[in-house]
């Protein structure tokens, strides 16, 4: 897949990406974003859902789009976006932001650290581009991350709490501190605030390096109050859509890729050299030989879990592999191998949106619907990364 090593290509498939969502997903008359667009059509099927981690994703793509250069709208887009998740989502009570809106009432105010931290990516993103409001928003939901989830004693964060704060559940997990990794690293690159940077590095250090200690440098998902490795959580609901049971390929690789953006700031060598471990373990252990692609969970052995093929986890990998590549030119074969299997079985030859899964076999058996889905936020990011990493030099030789 030559086409994807070269920025022309990378820019075509982002800005088809965009092009899916855009204008279908602006609501003039509730406000934000309709995500819940069917797959395969591009039409509306649910235009009243407004979800926290769909509408903050929204706001972070279109400001990728002003940061790419990309269609013209996509500063007033993600405007939009940014005045619903203020005047919608935020509780100036409990001082939160709300998980699910029907239009614009709450149906749950359960607080998660992974909306919030992606609250804070949002707000990175939209100042990155000087889009107004974007410092508030980012520094609100700094405040809160620091203010309600943040455990000093393990340098990481929980997981949720009730609406009134007045319970923090006590499941920890790995993925709303990768997420909240992701977004101190954004919210560094866009203020230039060193404490940003440093809660980034140290988050990925207690996950990457610490949380991985137990389980021979694998990055196991659930751990318990105390972070310890919780092996029994789900093990009875490995499908489990948000906390499936199982290691994680694209974790692995989705670790590898921040660990890499971190190591453009910092110097520390351990970095690359566990973006390395993690993403050779997320391609040993997931890939299907039979089938091609990466499994969506698999046992420590590589063993298959659940053999479903996510458009996340191969977007992610692709980011990670350009990055590997810019170092690397070897990691080039694995990244046309993942391009050509996502061209093949991933992306909608109609609208280039991606699918968000498929089974075993490259199949589509299902329509992939609900309040949760994805619009378009690791193709589009992965994307990005790449075409940086091409403008960089990756692939050159």
């Amino acid at each position: 897949m030559t086409i994807y090593r070269t920025e022309r290509g990378l820019r075509h498939q982002f800005r088809d990406v965009l092009n899916f969502y855009y204008p279908d997903c602006i609501d003039t008359a509730i406000g934000g974003y309709v995500a819940q667009l069917d797959e395969r059509e591009g039409y509306v099927y649910d235009p009243r859902s407004r979800h926290l981690v769909a509408t903050a994703r929204g706001i972070h793509n279109f400001s990728l789009g002003v940061l790419a250069d990309g269609p013209g709208w996509c500063r007033a887009a993600a405007e939009h976006g940014m005045s619903f998740l203020e005047t919608a989502h935020w509780d100036s009570d409990e001082e939160g932001y709300d998980w699910l809106l029907e239009g614009r009432e709450t149906v749950d105010a359960t607080r998660y650290a992974y909306g919030h931290a992606f609250v804070l990516l949002a707000g990175a993103r939209a100042h990155q581009v000087g889009i107004s409001g974007g410092l508030e928003t980012l520094e609100r939901a700094a405040d809160v991350l620091e203010s309600r989830f943040w455990d000093p004693e393990y340098d990481r964060f929980a997981d949720q709490a009730t609406a009134d704060w007045g319970t923090v559940e006590p499941y920890r997990g790995q993925n709303a501190n990768m997420h909240a990794c992701e977004a101190y690293l954004a919210a560094y690159e866009a203020t230039g605030r060193e404490r940003f940077l440093e809660r980034a590095l140290a988050v990925a250090d207690a996950v990457v390096r610490e949380g991985a200690s137990e389980t021979d440098g694998l990055l196991w998902e659930h751990f318990t109050e105390e972070w310890e490795p919780d092996l029994e959580y789900n093990r009875e609901e490995p499908a489990d859509r948000f906390r499936p049971w199982g290691y994680q390929p694209g974790h692995h690789a989705e670790w590898a890729k921040l660990l890499l953006l971190l190591a453009e700031h910092r110097s520390e060598g351990w970095l690359e050299t566990r973006a390395r471990e993690l993403f050779d373990a997320a391609v040993t252990r997931g890939w299907d030989d039979e089938h091609g692609g990466l499994c969506y969970t698999v046992e420590a052995s590589g063993e298959p879990v659940v053999a479903d093929k996510y458009g996340w986890v191969h977007a992610e990998a692709i980011g990670a592999c350009a990055l590997l590549a810019a170092r690397d030119p070897t990691y080039g074969e694995w990244y046309d191998r993942l391009w050509a299997y996502a061209t093949e079985n991933l992306i909608n030859p109609r609208y280039g949106n991606w699918y968000e899964r498929v089974a075993r076999d490259g199949s589509r058996d299902g329509p992939n619907r609900g309040v949760e889905v994805e619009p378009g936020y690791h193709p589009l990011s992965n994307c990005w990364v790449a075409m940086e990493a091409v403008a960089a030099g990756a692939f050159s030789s």
